[in-house]
């Protein structure tokens, strides 16, 4: 960001505090068992029967036998368990607990009741989709969970015209509030033979990623998932279901675009513009280790060289990471392109490493791969290839269902994560050495991950345009990369062995020193709300940027009271840690 949108921005966000604030804002406590104003019997039996049966007491189910170690590194069996989030805390922040109550939602109707009769009774209320939230937004003790695993339904569109709206039909996909990416990925591009961009983890909500903004592999090709959003379903604090899109308050319906989850209000389902399949999904992996430091200062400097030239364009995505054992390890996806064409791509950076021979070992790692982009998503054709995918083991599972394998963080309790986009400038030849000396300075402490995907410098006009009309920071528009430094431990839900304190907190302060490092070359940019740090100073400027002071109106207007609070969400500076208390 340059100098003076900052202070742009950093005036409009103190004029927010200044100017919009209620001159009376009233005090709350929710209401928590044994506490006065906490429903009784035949409050929670209406609410039972308003809701088809579908209201149940919620507990943690015992993870302290030997299969509860297997269980929670399943995210298909952590997203089927009310009483547990994809992970299981984050240190000296939260810990996974189980609400008091949910309501097990099939419909819109289930969600209105429910959010109603939080309203009245003076609930905290939470909302689950598929639980991926890194802040734990749908896990709160004593509260009233709105679960809505079930409503998972996804409907393929030839032509869909928003409501209300004159614009031309267009191909779509609509997906319930429960839906995760691989069912709509398996219904758009296997079933249908188009692509909607969401998200790369497949076990991952759509609601959430797109209510965050969301990135995928390929959002240097289409922008981000929010900018493909077309209409919503929505049920506000009021309890009123509204349909929401650029023609139907479209205020509510931006502020959905990237202004963070379980905020606004609870999201029933989403429809999102489809685009044209590539030919071909395709994967470069290379390991590559120095022998010194100066080795490694040297490599890194040819590869920012080359991802300037040859790699930042709507052709790639996905990561490269930086180590303190002096390794460098790349892990990105391409699209269109033939394997040859691919390669090609890469022929500098190993043509350096091949003619200084001495410093360099790992050449021989380099594999390229492609696939038809309509079997990408496909289990029994990823299931031909050993070791590509890993399947829902447990017995009667659906035979499609499966995730990415080395994802060791499913169940994990964060240690830290933190987030940082890196301006497109720090690839002009004058700052790479700027960017170099960050990037190597970081890596001693912790790995540094450069996710290119996440950053929309290099994509096309169109997408980058669509993205800023969403309510997410807008330095992911100039920005060529997110920077990712973070570590979990082991899975830590009750009743299974925790951490040793000690070193999981030197282990998260490693992160915190290596994200220092790295923000000397881009002191200024913001994080992403949907991975970033529980700790975030200054989080209202870092996540939305100069939008903030837009959502913040927005919030008021549609939950004036605050039923929807999540940490560090839009309007809850008000509000404790634990979501129950506004002073």
């Amino acid at each position: 960001m340059k100098r003076r949108q900052l202070l742009g921005a950093g005036l409009a966000l103190a004029g927010a505090a200044l100017i919009d604030r209620p001159a009376v804002a009233a005090a709350v406590e929710r209401a928590r068992p044994g506490m006065p104003g906490w429903p009784n019997r035949a409050d929670w039996d209406r609410l039972g029967k308003a809701t088809g049966g579908r209201l149940s007491p919620v507990s943690a189910p015992d993870l302290a036998s030997p299969d509860g170690k297997a269980l929670v590194s399943n995210p298909f069996y952590l997203a089927d368990q009310p009483g547990l989030a994809e992970h299981s805390g984050w240190l000296g922040a939260w810990r996974s607990s189980p609400s008091a109550y949910a309501v097990t939602a099939e419909n819109v109707a289930d969600v209105a009741a429910a959010v109603r009769f939080a309203r009245t009774h003076n609930l905290r209320l939470v909302i689950k989709g598929r639980g991926h939230s890194f802040f734990g937004g749908s896990n709160a003790p004593d509260s009233l969970l709105i679960w809505t695993r079930r409503m998972d339904d996804v409907t393929v569109h030839d032509a869909f015209t928003p409501a209300g709206s004159k614009a031309a039909p267009v191909p779509a996909v609509s997906c319930g509030a429960g839906a995760m990416w691989l069912h709509a990925y398996q219904a758009v591009s296997v079933g249908a033979g188009r692509y909607v961009q969401g998200g790369g983890c497949t076990t991952v909500g759509v609601a959430g990623l797109v209510q965050g903004g969301g990135f995928g592999s390929f959002s240097k090709t289409f922008g981000t998932a929010a900018a493909s959003l077309l209409e919503a379903e929505i049920v506000t604090a009021d309890g009123k279901v509204r349909v929401v899109n650029h023609a139907q308050e479209p205020d509510l319906f931006w502020a959905l675009k990237g202004g963070g989850g379980g905020t606004f209000g609870v999201v029933t389902r989403l429809t999102l513009a489809t685009h044209e399949l590539p030919r071909v999904f395709g994967a470069v992996r290379l390991a590559l280790h120095a022998r010194s430091d100066d080795a490694f200062r040297r490599l890194l400097a040819r590869f920012i060289e080359l991802y300037a030239a040859n790699l930042c364009n709507p052709r790639w995505g996905e990561t490269v990471t930086a180590d303190f054992g002096n390794r460098l390890e790349v892990a990105m996806a391409f699209q269109g392109l033939t394997k040859d064409e691919a390669a090609a791509a890469w022929k500098p950076l190993l043509d350096f490493v091949s003619a200084n021979g001495a410093d360099y070992d790992g050449q021989a790692s380099f594999a390229v791969t492609a696939i038809p982009a309509r079997d990408y998503w496909n289990a029994d054709v990823m299931r031909r290839t050993p070791g590509a995918i890993v399947s829902d083991p447990r017995p009667g599972a659906a035979p499609g269902d499966f995730s990415w394998p080395g994802d060791e963080t499913v169940g994990g309790l964060w240690y830290a994560f933190t987030s940082a986009w890196m301006p497109a400038a720090l690839l002009e030849p004058g700052n790479q050495a700027k960017l170099v000396d960050a990037w190597f300075a970081a890596s001693r402490h912790w790995p540094v991950a450069f996710h290119f995907n996440k950053g929309l410098a290099g994509a096309p006009k169109a997408a980058v345009e669509a993205s800023r009309e969403t309510g997410a920071n807008p330095d992911m528009l100039d920005a060529f990369a997110l920077a990712i430094i973070a570590m979990a431990g082991p899975p830590a839900f009750p009743g299974m062995p925790q951490s040793n304190p000690a070193t999981a907190r030197f282990l998260a302060d490693q992160v915190q020193a290596s994200m220092k490092a790295l923000r000397a070359c881009a002191p200024d940019t913001g994080a992403y709300v949907n991975e970033c740090d529980y700790f975030q100073p200054d989080w209202q400027r870092a996540f939305w940027g100069a939008n903030y002071p837009r959502l913040v109106r927005i919030k008021r207007r549609y939950d004036p009271d605050g039923l929807f609070t999540v940490h560090h969400g839009v309007g809850s500076e008000a509000w404790s840690a634990d979501g129950f208390t506004r002073a």
